[in-house]
């Protein structure tokens, strides 16, 4: 049975400007398909339709195959990425309608706001052929991060999976959701990473980025065959820029470190997110999009903490209503755990803060919590003596920013450290 296309034909389809508009040789691909699936396949591929047709639609909650194989913080001892300071624009869908395309956001198409069986939150499905401006209005600066969690819902039935892409875009004196910029977001600047996910390890990427419509930097693909055993799970993409510099981390794994290729004369401004053609049906595949968070500035962790006393991040993330510390957490942790270590006599209080969110009592106790377990993984991966830190947690009586935004919320999400 065919269940993949042959090695050779990934790379003609992925070699060059063929990457992004595959033209003809997809309609050759498909149509060698056709001609080779024969009974059985037809057979194989009516079975999983008919068990997808039974599932929930994704408004309603969809079921979301997954593989209980969570990563642990010990997994990301290479990640180093650290969020920025200050956070320009977060959504979590939490207040949106299910059903619904988010309050602000711009689409070619359609999108809905769905609730997923296996996977706790609001997620945003995107549907293939189709792209997407979020709601933000605030430009990023020169140095800036952006963080999402994606859900690439993929099950091999024969057809090529939609290609996946995130771009950085400006829109000068146009608004940030402007049709223009969603219909063609190369018009002044951008810097754009396209993933294309397949079976048998050949998942590829590739960063381009573009001014006055022309491409202005091409890199070379990148293999990121790991890819294809997150499909169904939530995967974390972080992306750091600074000035021209472009980083990209799916997880654990470091796709992109591009030193000279974000164009530098125009300010980015949103982000523009877009999902290739497919043959597959709406219900045999799925891509989900939820917590994007894009923070501005380059947080000097040692100094603020060691010289200046006092170091606040947004960047520990905790699992939901839970004091067990996310993976993508790694960068932040290590530069404290490596400041601590350098500074044997340094002592510090750790303060763990919430947004309003929940009941009061909860809040309290659920940041005492998560002071006291980055604590323990400091003292536990990082041989930080417990005398030298103290916890407390402070709940949702100390904001920094409105409890009334999305953007004020994530700020007050926070964890102090406070020399002693």
């Amino acid at each position: 049975m065919i269940k993949t296309i042959p090695i050779l034909l990934l790379s003609l389809l992925l070699s060059g400007r063929a990457f992004c508009q595959f033209g003809g040789l997809i309609n050759k691909a498909k149509n060698k398909i056709n001609q080779r699936v024969d009974q059985k396949v037809d057979k194989a591929m009516d079975k999983g339709l008919d068990k997808a047709e039974g599932k929930e639609t994704a408004a309603s909650g969809a079921n979301v195959e997954s593989t209980p194989q969570p990563a642990t913080l010990t997994s990301y001892s290479k990640y180093d990425f650290v969020p920025g300071e200050q956070v320009l624009y977060a959504e979590d869908f939490a207040q949106e309608a299910v059903g619904e395309l988010p309050t602000g956001w711009n689409s070619t198409g359609s999108g809905e706001v769905s609730t997923l069986d296996k996977f706790s939150g609001r997620w945003l499905r995107l549907h293939k052929g189709m792209s997407y401006l979020t709601a933000n209005s605030k430009t990023f600066g020169t140095d800036y991060t952006l963080e999402f969690d994606l859900i690439l819902q993929l099950k091999n039935n024969g057809w090529m999976y939609p290609q996946f892409l995130v771009s950085l875009v400006a829109s000068r004196d146009l608004a940030a959701d402007d049709n223009s910029i969603l219909k063609d977001y190369r018009q002044f600047a951008a810097a754009t990473a396209t993933i294309a996910p397949f079976e048998n390890n050949s998942s590829r990427a590739i960063f381009e980025s573009f001014k006055e419509k022309a491409s202005i930097f091409k890199g070379d693909l990148v293999n990121i065959g790991q890819l294809q055993n997150w499909y169904g799970t939530p995967m974390h993409v972080a992306i750091q820029v600074q000035k021209q510099r472009f980083r990209c981390w799916i997880n654990e794994l470091k796709a992109f470190d591009v030193p000279k290729g974000v164009p530098t004369a125009d300010t980015m401004n949103n982000l523009r997110i877009e999902v290739g053609a497919t043959n597959y049906a709406e219900e045999n595949y799925g891509v989900y999009i939820s917590n994007i968070r894009i923070a501005t500035g380059l947080p000097d962790t040692r100094h603020k903490l060691i010289e200046e006393g006092k170091f606040t991040t947004n960047g520990i993330l905790f699992d939901a209503n839970s004091a067990v510390i996310r993976p993508e957490s790694a960068g932040v942790l290590k530069e404290i755990g490596t400041a601590l270590k350098e500074n044997p006599s340094f002592k510090v209080r750790i303060i763990g803060h919430t947004s309003s969110d929940g009941d009061d009592a909860a809040n309290l106790e659920l940041s005492k919590k998560r002071a006291a377990a980055v604590k323990d993984f400091l003292g536990n991966e990082w041989k930080i003596d417990g005398d030298r830190i103290e916890t407390e947690g402070k709940g949702e009586t100390a904001p920094i920013a409105d409890n009334k935004t999305k953007d004020g919320r994530a700020q007050n999400r926070r964890v102090e450290f406070i020399k002693q």
